[in-house]
């Protein structure tokens, strides 16, 4: 007993210091009381984290832990609804994404989380700076859109010119971005946001891998060997390891029992390693397609497995029960940062892998009537 107290004893310390939050967010907006609510996903290398804190007379404050720099996004709802606010507004709801740190930062604001005022992060202050040298982020360029679509009169709502110019502006914002993104990185090769550029550059612009690839070696060792370059070079290696005849990557992830699930359980059959998430369109339009192959080829050695880069579960079910999929579904809810994703080198969804018999690959990408004829011919 004397033993056991003595070992408590000892590790009790590294227990409370574990447990001390290094960052603390704290906030006033105007003088909200509930239902008001704010919101906060957050991750921070493998972790990802969800928090909410009811606002009384517009003040909220949130604590955590983080290992480096935290991506994060932030929602006010007014009616205590985060994904209203997120899903439900056209593009007007009251969100913000933003970096930071091991801080303490204050936000203060006299009407809205969007329109407030950051002080005491330097993550955040740097973050201001990224974006004034390459431009507006995907997120701002549409809300700007959705607010002068929303200001406009009677007679440009129904004016088509009015709707392609503004489309055009969105379009040249986008692609001057993704231009200067390579040049921050190339020029910054200590920054974190030089990381972050190449990242989006892959996954939101489509910036092939090779562009990037040296521009990712040029990077501080820090950066390189750090949890997000560890997962920005697996996606840059993607297209190697995912080519025809290779021997697919194996991976594990859980089904929506919990139980383990990996796609070398499946060796033996053909097997078309499905991407999507409940929130892609794109990806819930192939459903039903998906279930017409399934339905001719499951008992013939063909199977699906659905892979999804969801972070909300109930969403991820919901999902799956509406479409009717009847297949494996896996999933480790990481959201964008789901490991198969990276290791298959995805950069948007949806996207698909066949596997054969012996567990190489022998298609990718395959949608709608190409993956029809593709099945028909292995099948029959």
């Amino acid at each position: 007993m004397k033993i056991k107290l003595l070992i408590i004893a000892v590790i009790a310390p590294f227990l409370g210091m574990a447990q001390t939050p290094n960052f603390t967010i704290t906030g006033k907006i105007g003088n909200l009381n509930a239902p008001a609510k704010m919101y906060i996903d957050y991750n921070s290398e493998e972790e990802g984290k969800l928090d909410s804190a009811t606002l009384v007379n517009g003040a909220f404050k949130f604590t955590g832990n983080i290992a480096g720099i935290a991506n994060s996004r932030m929602t006010l709802s007014r009616e205590g609804i985060r994904d209203k606010e997120i899903y439900g507004t056209k593009g007007l709801g009251d969100v913000v994404y933003v970096n930071f740190g091991k801080e303490k930062i204050q936000i203060n604001s006299a009407d809205s989380l969007y329109n407030a005022k950051w002080t005491g992060s330097k993550v955040y202050n740097e973050m201001l700076a990224f974006d004034q040298q390459v431009g507006p982020t995907v997120m701002t360029v549409h809300h700007n859109a959705n607010v002068a679509i929303n200001r406009a009169n009677p007679e440009q709502q129904k004016d088509t010119a009015y709707f392609k110019t503004l489309d055009k502006q969105v379009q040249a914002l986008r692609i001057s971005r993704g231009q200067k993104m390579l040049l921050f990185a190339k020029n910054n090769p200590n920054s974190y946001f030089a990381l972050q550029a190449l990242s989006e550059s892959v996954s939101g612009y489509g910036v092939k891998p090779d562009i990037v690839l040296p521009l990712f070696n040029k990077l501080s060792e820090p950066l390189r060997l750090s949890y997000t370059g560890q997962g920005l070079y697996k996606l840059l290696n993607g297209h190697i390891v995912t080519a025809i005849g290779v021997n697919a990557p194996n991976f594990t992830q859980q089904d929506v029992n919990g139980k383990s699930v990996s796609l070398a359980d499946f060796k033996g059959k053909y097997v078309l390693i499905e991407f999507w998430a409940s929130w892609c369109s794109p990806c819930r339009a192939e459903s039903p397609n998906l279930l017409k192959q399934y339905a001719s080829f499951k008992d013939k050695g063909f199977e699906i497995l659905g892979v999804s880069v969801d972070s909300d579960k109930a969403k991820w079910l919901e999902a799956i029960k509406k479409d009717g999929l009847t297949w494996p579904q896996i999933s480790d809810l990481k959201g964008w940062d789901n490991e198969a994703r990276k290791v298959y080198g995805i950069s948007g969804v949806p996207a698909n892998f066949l596997v054969n018999p012996e567990g190489k690959i022998i298609g990718s990408h395959l949608m709608g009537e190409a993956l029809n004829k593709k099945l028909a011919e292995l099948m029959n």
